[in-house]
């Protein structure tokens, strides 16, 4: 399951996570801050904006490459671009020194935190297992441009595979379609697939004319399939498959190049040879 569907609206699980064990960490901390007189709501609101902060911060920090000439793209949180290790660390530092400043708060900001990051440590790790249980390139009906039946496992050949789910109407796809583009070019060692979710090729055709769009692979999923396999309930939502075929990252939302690029750090560093490095080297 990589998301979870509201009505029109789709959250990512792993978002879905965080919210939910800071309402965890409210309840608890509601409870035994009540018991002791000391409320600690704000405290929490505090510690969880803290965190996601240093976590923006981490990751732009991390993928400042990417960034550069986009200056409004670093606070464009829209890309999912977030480094969760930072962020955990500036929580408990945070965290420690208020408990430190604050005695009368330590035992139920202490309760509170343990049991939120429990609930996202145990949440998580399920939702990763059931995950791996994904083997193998999903095996649904799709068609080239001309409406001709094509195998997945025949483009992946080997190699990993950047499966993205999108469609027309789509804004978030339009917008991130560049990036795709480029990427596609820059990396000859990965195959990207571009599979439409429930149009017609001529709608599809018409749409990359208009954009300018030279892309590999496009196809057609008529049905929607790709999605309901892979429990996706959003638009855009990338796949990421190494070269065995498994899952081992997605990517619900936008991507812009530093997303793209930390999810493409789960492949084999093999694949990862730029092409204006492999030139490079031929020369």
């Amino acid at each position: 399951m990589l998301s979870v569907g509201v009505g029109p609206v789709s959250f990512s699980i792993g978002h879905l996570l965080l919210v939910l064990a800071f309402i965890v960490a409210l309840i608890v901390g509601g409870i035994t801050g009540r018991k002791h007189g000391t409320p600690i709501a704000g405290t929490l609101a505090d510690i969880f904006v803290v965190a996601m902060l240093s976590a923006r911060i981490g990751f732009v920090i991390r993928y400042y490459e990417h960034y550069q000439g986009d200056w409004l793209g670093m606070i464009d949180i829209r890309d999912g671009g977030f480094n969760m290790v930072t962020g955990l660390v500036a929580a408990i530092v945070f965290a420690g020194f208020l408990m430190w400043r604050r005695a009368s708060s330590r035992r139920a900001l202490g309760t509170a935190m343990a049991a939120g990051l429990l609930t996202w440590g145990l949440t998580g790790g399920a939702i990763q297992l059931i995950n791996q249980q994904l083997k193998g390139l999903p095996e649904v009906a799709l068609t080239d441009l001309n409406e001709q039946p094509v195998d997945l496992s025949a483009i992946a050949n080997g190699q990993p595979t950047v499966v993205n789910l999108w469609a027309t109407w789509c804004p978030p796809c339009i917008r991130e379609m560049p990036v795709l583009e480029e990427a596609q070019k820059r990396y000859p060692g990965i195959n990207f697939v571009f599979a439409n979710q429930g149009e017609h090729p001529e709608t599809i055709q018409r749409f990359l004319s208009e954009q300018k769009l030279n892309l590999h692979h496009v196809l057609s999923d008529r049905q929607g399939q790709f999605g309901r396999v892979t429990g996706s309930h959003g638009l855009p939502t990338t796949l990421f498959y190494n070269a065995e075929g498994n899952l081992v990252d997605s990517h619900m939302g936008e991507l812009s190049r530093a997303s793209l690029a930390r999810s493409l750090e789960r492949f084999d560093p093999q694949f990862l040879v730029a092409y204006d490095e492999a030139v490079g080297y031929a020369e």
